[in-house]
């Protein structure tokens, strides 16, 4: 048997449909009876029942609630907890999210560059001198060594 997704087993355990079994022919020029070739039944590790058994009970709960979201067997208590997860799994982390990068403090203090540069440039024209200067210093405060 080809390995199926749990959902596809589901789904043919639903429409009752058998999973197992291959035709056996002749081949293309014999032209004989075919015969259904099943595998021996074996014995089934304990695993692999508890495995089939949980899947019994899922497709319990599919026929019981088709909208089933995977929170309860209950399909009101379902809808309540998908309900529940999504508001606070999608809403509130994008609302308390965005509100806390929003009151992030200033990365690499750009804003307080910018105040910083506009009152700088106000205070040069309130004093009359240019705003941008070739020399960053005053040069007649420069202390510079001799000459030798």
């Amino acid at each position: 048997m080809a390995v199926l997704g749990r959902c596809a087993r589901s789904l043919l355990l639903l429409r009752g449909s058998p999973a197992r079994g291959a035709r056996a022919g002749s081949g293309p020029g014999g032209g004989a009876a075919a015969a259904v070739v099943t595998p021996p039944p074996a014995t089934r590790a304990p695993r692999q029942q508890q495995h089939e058994e949980e899947e019994g009970d899922m497709v319990a709960v599919l026929r019981k609630n088709p909208d089933y979201h995977g929170f309860d067997a209950d399909p009101v208590v379902d809808v309540w907890n998908m309900r529940l997860a999504f508001f606070f799994g999608i809403s509130l982390c994008i609302v308390v999210g965005s509100t806390f990068l929003h009151y992030l403090p200033d990365h690499g203090m750009r804003k307080w560059a910018r105040r910083e540069a506009e009152r700088t440039v106000k205070e040069r024209e309130r004093l009359g001198l240019p705003i941008l200067d070739s020399n960053y210093f005053d040069p007649s405060k420069l202390v510079l060594p001799d000459e030798e």
